[in-house]
């Protein structure tokens, strides 16, 4: 069967975070979504607080939605991020990437590197990544906007990854028609959804449509205008609040 899972979301347990768990497998419910692929920021983790936030995603989880727990793994420079879930024990904050890279992989971990365009992430990227990275975000909500990457591609093709899109939500501003579409053989577990997405069994979708389909690809300059307007837009409000105060 085929399910639709939003990737790349934040709850309260992140530093950052608002919505509980509990507030967003109700909303993401009612938006279709049957995989909720969790990400906390490592920050504030420990391998205690990661066996609790499993925990804690075991209980929301319901027949409606599941939970699958991950986090988000940063470097020293808070430059590169990559996504990971699986069983993998916290492996710290901060790490080196190609060293939390192989750790996660030893540990059977899956890997996705998150949005290559924030702080110019995708120039830091090394070859060793290549053979521990199962997918590369072509489209994060948060830092991309309405317009996918311009910077994915290029490492998508010297990877061979899968393109993912993210909505890295953290508020209500992330909501987006970005999911993860999951050929599941069966039924929805944790474990079925890991080796779905080891066996590649997952595509992108926009709007519900394939990101690599001609329609998405003709709508591509159109959402990239859109987003240079949504853009101009934020910066004058915020101009606006600053001659209020």
């Amino acid at each position: 069967m085929e399910v639709l899972a939003a990737c790349h979301v934040h709850s309260n347990w992140s530093y950052d975070g608002k919505w509980t768990l509990e507030a967003l497998s109700e909303k993401f419910a009612e938006r279709g979504c049957r995989v909720l692929m969790m990400t906390e920021h490592d920050r504030g983790f420990s391998r205690e607080r990661l066996r609790e936030f499993r925990q804690a995603c075991a209980r929301v989880s319901s027949e409606k939605i599941l939970l699958l727990p991950g986090i988000e793994y940063s470097d020293a420079a808070n430059r590169v991020h990559v996504l990971v879930w699986g069983p993998v024990p916290f492996l710290g904050e901060s790490l080196p990437t190609g060293e939390m890279l192989r750790a996660a992989a030893e540990a059977g971990g899956l890997a996705v590197l998150a949005h290559p365009t924030r702080k110019e992430a995708w120039k830091a990227f090394e070859p060793g990544w290549e053979g521990h990275l199962l997918g590369i975000e072509a489209w994060n909500r948060k830092y991309d906007g309405w317009a996918p990457s311009d910077t994915a591609s290029a490492l998508l093709r010297r990877s061979h990854a899968v393109p993912f899109v993210g909505l890295d939500f953290h508020t209500h501003r992330q909501f987006f028609p970005l999911t993860m579409a999951l050929d599941i053989h069966s039924p929805l577990t944790e474990q079925s959804v890991l080796d779905c997405l080891q066996s590649r069994r997952c595509r992108a979708r926009v709007f519900g449509v394939s990101l690599g389909q001609n329609l998405i690809r003709r709508a591509l300059p159109a959402l990239g205008v859109a987003e240079q307007g949504r853009r101009k837009a934020a910066s004058l409000v915020r101009y606006s609040k600053t001659l209020t105060r």
